[in-house]
């Protein structure tokens, strides 16, 4: 069965089945995707972190499926009825819901009516009367009366025979795939409101009388629904028969059933009897199962594209430029409670900190500007991040005017906070500041995060970063699993200084464990820097395998060696010695001689071991060593005096920070404290079908107010400048899309609470009342 999985992994990924073959070894030799996506495109022939996680997590649902099989065989095998058509047809399943079909009449089972019938002797009665409708019901059923066999009467021999052959059809593998299929492109999924529930589910209204074909169900709508239902305020239902005319009984599926059976209802005796048997087996079990089913494949379906939505912002959010490392102060704002500061060095070493009170209801200004001035002239800061906080406006006004006041050529970043109230108050920060105030933990984390995001973020919880879209109506674990690989990915794509590195950072990189991580620093601590990648083998626990994955992507700055501050794995160091000898030059002439190393022909250089891919990509290194693959820094200039949600006004043109992306469009910060929405057909002038096309999360771009709902505080935003307020076509869905879409939206949380900017219902109804004319 090996190569048949390795051969529908290839066909699914439109890859060749010896890179499936090839890959599958290496994982399962122990070695992490970041490894193999970098440093055995040889043998994968350049599979792609994507592609390569893509085949971890189906190769690890077909081995699922693989083991089910064999239990399934051997049960039914057990039961000595397993025949070889059976069997044939078990083995070519190529789902877990087909595999469970088909074993459907073999699970063991509590007893059931259908098995008590069949155990009173009626079985013969239920195959009579639906192969030979001539044969008159009661008069038939008369002679399988008997009260000792617990049939009391011809009533009761009828259902027993009914619920044989009820049960029989819902056990039918054939029948229910040709269900499933029919149900699969015609049904439709409605949403009712729970009688009474109206006030109380208000932010679904836009579901209590909804009806959508299955297909057409998106992730975010999906999982609204499912939300509204698991709070009481929703009924959902599955409408077999959506385009059926109004007072027509009965369903198509019940055609399906007698199609399959080759029944053909007409006036004989016992066709009145058998349509019954149809229309009972199609409601009350078929039905239900179908309904079950198609609802969890759904919602799986929804939940997947949920994660895909978190999982692509955060690898925006943690590959978003890093300021570098700079000299900076960082101002976490507050007003009763003051704003915290905290000087961090261009290494993130917290050198000083200060509690200021720049507002309401101390506003001691002056003497705030004092403390700031004097810290920043102490440590010669170059640089200031502002939590984008409470007061967070405000604080950035402060710090203008006094920039403005003293000619100062500092550069003051807002920078988003989400995440660092759980960092503040973690075991890891308590560990990493024990004896420093939670609050100033945070204003530390803040400047640490414009400095270098990822280093940063990777401390903090990626669900506790708010860039998701119903992150808490998904499974946890799959979440967590998904996030992490994004960590992960990002992380080694990046690269890491191992002479400065957190714990926290060094866990994520490939082959490291959490203990070796604390292990790499406790030796670094007693032993002082690494001056070389081999001093690693030194570390507690770090052995041949964790060396191998990990080597390449640890940096060593300034060390014995120049490659080790490179992406260079030590283990092709000798490619790089043989292009120095063969070319007559010290091996430091070659790092970043742009002129020399372009003229170079990677073929020369290839080995048996060696080939082409990795000579390629030790010759780009060479050429930008230890390069960040993560864009220039920049930032966005808010507009003065546009603090609060009240200051805006519809046509304004302001510019923001994208902070989330969701399927229905995208979430903007234009510096109000709440963040407003871009949909999917406001982002531009052409059809797009994902939002991704045209933003990511922290993307600078200019947008149109295009209408404000102080009560709610909703901000409906245009990308399309054209666009004026008011006009119908400002929100004008592309094709296929719904005008609803734009109700899906949840309030920003409020970035000092856990954040998540899942939609809500119909949360966004009202706001946009306008655009849905």
């Amino acid at each position: 069965m090996t190569a048949s999985i390795h051969h529908l992994i290839a066909s699914e990924l439109n890859v060749k089945t010896q890179q499936v073959a090839a890959a599958v070894a290496l994982l399962d030799d122990g070695n992490t995707v970041p490894f193999i996506a970098r440093y055995r495109k040889e043998v994968t022939d350049g599979l792609d972190d994507t592609q390569l996680r893509n085949l971890e997590s189906r190769l690890g649902y077909l081995r699922e499926l693989e083991d089910r099989r064999q239990v399934i065989l051997k049960s039914i095998t057990e039961q000595d009825k397993l025949t070889p058509a059976l069997e044939a047809e078990i083995l070519s399943a190529d789902s877990k819901t087909r595999l469970e079909d088909l074993y459907l009449p073999y699970k063991p089972k509590r007893r059931t009516k259908g098995q008590i019938a069949i155990e009173a002797g009626l079985e013969p009665l239920a195959d009579l009367l639906w192969s030979q409708p001539d044969h008159d019901p009661e008069a038939t059923a008369a002679s399988y009366v008997s009260a000792d066999k617990g049939v009391a009467d011809t009533k009761a021999a009828l259902d027993g025979a009914r619920a044989i052959l009820m049960e029989r059809f819902a056990e039918d593998a054939a029948l229910l795939d040709k269900i499933r299929r029919h149900l699969q492109s015609n049904a439709e999924l409605t949403a009712r409101v729970v009688e009474g529930k109206e006030q109380e589910g208000a932010k679904f209204k836009d579901y209590f009388e909804h009806n959508e074909k299955l297909t057409q169900v998106p992730s975010h709508r999906a999982l609204a629904m499912f939300r509204g239902r698991n709070e009481g305020v929703l009924q959902l239902a599955l409408n077999a028969d959506p385009n059926q005319e109004e007072g027509v009984r009965g369903s198509y599926c019940e055609v399906i059933i007698a199609d399959h059976y080759g029944v053909n209802l007409g006036t004989k005796p016992a066709d009145s009897w058998r349509k019954q048997v149809i229309s009972w087996a199609w409601r009350i079990k078929i039905l239900m199962h179908m309904e079950t089913e198609l609802m969890a494949a759904l919602r799986e379906k929804a939940e997947d594209g949920a994660m895909q939505v978190f999982a692509d912002n955060l690898k925006d959010l943690l590959m978003a430029a890093p300021a570098g490392p700079r000299m900076t102060l960082a101002l976490d704002p507050g007003l009763r409670t003051g704003c915290k500061v905290a000087v961090i060095d261009s290494t993130g070493k917290l050198v000083d900190t200060a509690t200021i009170y720049p507002h309401q209801p101390q506003k001691q200004v002056a003497q705030s500007a004092a403390t700031v001035l004097a810290l920043l002239k102490k440590h010669n800061v170059d640089l200031i991040a502002i939590g984008n906080g409470t007061a967070s406006r405000e604080t950035d006004s402060f710090v203008a005017q006094l920039l403005k006041d003293n000619n100062l050529k500092i550069q003051s970043v807002m920078v988003s906070e989400a995440g660092a109230s759980v960092y503040s108050a973690s075991e890891l920060a308590a560990n990493e500041f024990p004896n420093l105030d939670v609050s100033l933990r945070g204003a530390v984390s803040i400047g640490r995060r414009l400095q270098d995001p990822l280093a940063e973020l990777v401390k903090i919880d990626p669900k506790s970063i708010g860039v998701g879209q119903y992150q808490h109506d998904v499974s946890q674990n799959n979440l967590a699993k998904r996030l992490d690989a994004v960590v992960e990915d990002c992380v080694n794509a990046v690269g890491v200084d191992v002479n400065t590195a957190s714990p926290a950072l060094l866990t994520r990189v490939a082959g490291l464990t959490p203990a070796i991580a604390s292990n790499i620093v406790a030796y670094r601590d007693e032993h002082g820097r690494f001056d070389a990648r081999t001093t690693l083998k030194k570390v507690s626990r770090l052995g041949p395998k964790a060396f191998e994955q990990c080597a390449g992507f640890l940096r060593i700055m300034n060390g014995k060696n120049p490659l080790d501050a490179s992406a260079v794995h030590p283990e092709s160091y000798d490619v790089v010695k043989a292009i120095a000898a063969k070319n007559g030059k010290p091996l430091d002439a070659l790092i970043g001689n742009s002129e020399f190393l372009r003229g170079l022909k990677a073929t020369d250089y290839t080995t048996a071991e060696v080939g082409l891919p990795t000579v390629t990509d030790i010759i780009r290194e060479l050429d930008k060593p230890g390069r960040d693959p993560r864009p220039e820094f920049k930032t966005a200039t808010f507009a003065e005096g546009i603090h609060e949600v009240k200051d805006l006004v519809p046509g304004m043109v302001l510019e923001g920070v994208i902070t989330n992306v969701t399927n229905f469009g995208a979430f903007v910060d234009v510096g109000v404290h709440q963040d407003g929405l871009v949909h999917i057909s406001a982002l531009s002038d052409k059809f797009i079908s994902d939002p991704r096309e045209v933003v990511k999360a922290g993307d600078v771009v200019k947008v149109k107010v295009m209408e404000v709902d102080l009560q709610r505080k909703r901000i409906a935003l245009s990308m399309r400048l054209s666009d004026e307020p008011g006009q119908e076509a400002s929100h004008k869905p592309q094709g296929g899309q719904r005008q609803g879409d734009q109700a899906r939206r949840a309030p920003r949380q409020q970035r000092d609470s856990k954040p998540d900017n899942s939609a809500m219902g119909g949360a966004f109804a009202a706001a946009f009342a306008k655009a849905k004319k």
